[in-house]
Formats: structure tokens, sequence, C-alpha cells
């Protein structure tokens, strides 16, 4: 890690997540993938930062880190100024109830074999909260549930929608100040995912709320974020305002991503190749052996030989906009 913070990092009094630098490697047999490498992003306090990319592009990983699960091989988690990286044992577990995170499938991540009420009361028991009963009725009412009548039945009773609101409340239930949200909507109907982000939201703001939203649906990340930041194959690529990112994406992969949105009018795809935007193409490199320099160069329609020679650095394209790219799209 080196004493150089990245551009991107923003100085502001209200920051209460700073990733600084952060790696996570995995040893697979003699293999090391690099699941992610040298990432950094702040959130400040109220913010919704999305988090967005293909499928095994680290991102999920970036999150787990975040809560020390597993701890990063390199980098820095600070959380309201403490690099959580340097704590353990009672120190950590004392500071990681300010962090609480949202996982993609809600069926599984709860005990089929306890009731709901209990579930939700696991984080109060264990630290010997007082007002246990109240509190557990107040966030399952807050998410859409009768504590009552919703409170002794078990998850396999509830639809995947019922037993998300069912996690979103245990992770309410200690009031944390980040709420960590791995794609909370991707396991369920259409129908249900307007639902759920529509009850963060009011939870957020109810509750005060910063949060990292982990998706790879841009279409979702743009309603809910304030901020975006977009990963390829374990590097950040581009970060700044949702509005600036969506209008104006100055990264090859950024408007590759946002072009394969799937649009309403049937011919929009044909027009997009028509007018020149880069539609994603090829497979994912194998984050065990990433391509030199850049890592997208190969299958970046723009890439020259520099990519392969150079990493490319965050770069400001506008206010509060970076990207890494030798060569950024520029034009509207």
């Amino acid at each position: 890690m080196t004493d150089q913070i990245p551009c991107h990092l923003r100085d502001r009094d209200d920051i209460v997540l700073s990733i600084l630098q952060l790696s996570v490697n995995f040893q697979v047999g003699r293999q090391t993938v690099q699941a992610v490498t040298d990432v950094s992003f702040d959130v400040a306090r109220g913010e919704t930062l999305g988090l967005v990319g293909e499928s095994g592009c680290g991102k999920s990983t970036v999150g787990r880190a975040i809560m020390q699960l597993p701890a990063p091989t390199a980098g820095g988690v600070f959380f309201n100024g403490q690099d959580m990286t340097t704590l353990d044992g009672e120190a950590l577990r004392q500071t990681r109830t300010g962090l609480q995170m949202i996982f993609q499938d809600p069926i599984s991540s709860l005990n089929p074999r306890r009731r709901v009420r209990d579930i939700v009361a696991e984080g109060l028991a264990i630290w010997g909260r007082n007002n246990a009963q109240s509190r557990v009725e107040e966030v399952m009412d807050a998410v859409g549930l009768d504590a009552v009548s919703a409170g002794d039945r078990r998850p396999h009773q509830f639809s995947g929608g019922q037993c998300q609101r069912i996690c979103i409340a245990r992770s309410l239930a200690l009031d944390p100040d980040v709420l960590i949200c791995d794609e909370p909507v991707s396991a369920l109907d259409v129908s249900v995912q307007a639902q759920i982000l529509n009850l963060l939201e009011d939870m957020k703001a109810r509750y005060h709320l910063t949060m990292v939203f982990i998706a790879h649906n841009l279409a979702v990340v743009k309603n809910i974020s304030d901020r975006v930041a977009v990963m390829y194959l374990g590097k950040l690529c581009e970060i700044g305002n949702t509005g600036s990112i969506y209008a104006r994406p100055a990264h090859p992969y950024t408007r590759a991503l946002l072009a394969s949105i799937p649009d309403a009018n049937p011919l929009a795809r044909e027009q997009a190749a028509i007018d020149g935007e880069p539609l994603l193409q090829g497979e994912l490199p194998s984050p065990a052996n990433p391509p030199s320099g850049c890592r997208f160069r190969t299958r970046c329609p723009y890439a020259q030989a520099r990519c392969a020679e150079q990493v490319p650095q965050m770069q400001v394209v506008a206010d509060d906009h970076y990207v890494a790219c030798h060569f950024p799209i520029l034009s509207p």
C-alpha cells in the first residue's frame, strides 16, 4: 500500500466509510486468484453508493471484505475513521455492529429452524440490549411484517420477498450506520423488486442509513444510488455521481454496460450499433491470470499498445467523475 491517496477519494468531514487500495486474493490449489485489486472509494453519511459490474468482477467480495469476511489481503477499511483491518477480537466485534449486510438469497440466509422473532432478535440477544422485544416489534412493523402473526412462524412459510423483509428487519435491529446490500433483489420477481427497493429507500430515510448497494442491474442502481462505482475483473474503472455516469460514461466498459440495458424499443440495440455504441462481447478473463496493463483491453474496441503496457490510473473527467482509462470517451 502506497502513501499516495487516490485522487477520487474526497476530502470531506462526513465520510463514514472509506476503502483504501483494497485487495483480496484467494489461493485455489497452486493458483492465486486476484478477486479484488487496489480498489478505493468512499461513502459520505446518508449517501448510497451503487457498486456494479458483471458477475465475477469482485463486487460481492468487496462487500464481504468491508465486513472483514474474509479480511482483505491488503489495504484499509476505514469506518468512522477507524481502520477495521487493524482490529481483531472484541474490538472488531464491537466496531462491526455499526455495519450490517443483506445477502442475495434471502431464504438461504435465514435459519430455517428458528422463528422469525428470534431471528430478528438474535443480534440484540448476543449484545444483551435492553428493550429487545419492543425493538423487534418496531423494526418488523417498519418493514411491513406483523410482529405477532409473523413472529411465531418460520422462514419456509414466507415468500422470497417476505424473507428479504425479514433480513432487512434483522439488519436494522442493532441500529447500524452502514448497510451493505449484496444484490438484495436479484433473486426476487420483478414485481417484488420495486417493493423491496422502495422499502430500502424508506428505511434509509427513517433510520438515517448510509448504503453500499451491490448489483449487476444498472437500471436498478440508477434509481437508488447517489454515486456509482463500476468494477471490471477486480478493478475499479469508473466512479462518479449517478447523473454524470449515466449521461456521459467515459469508460468503454461502462458505455458497453449501459448499451446492454434492455430497451422496450426492439430496434434500440440495432440503432446503438449503428451509432457506434460499443456492445460488450467476449468472455471475462480469468482472475487467476488477468491481462497485463488495462484488464479490459482484451474486450475493448479502442485498445492500443499502451493499454497492454501500463495500468491506467484514475483521472478526473468532470466534477465528481473519475475514470481509469488511457483513452476515455469524452464526447456526449
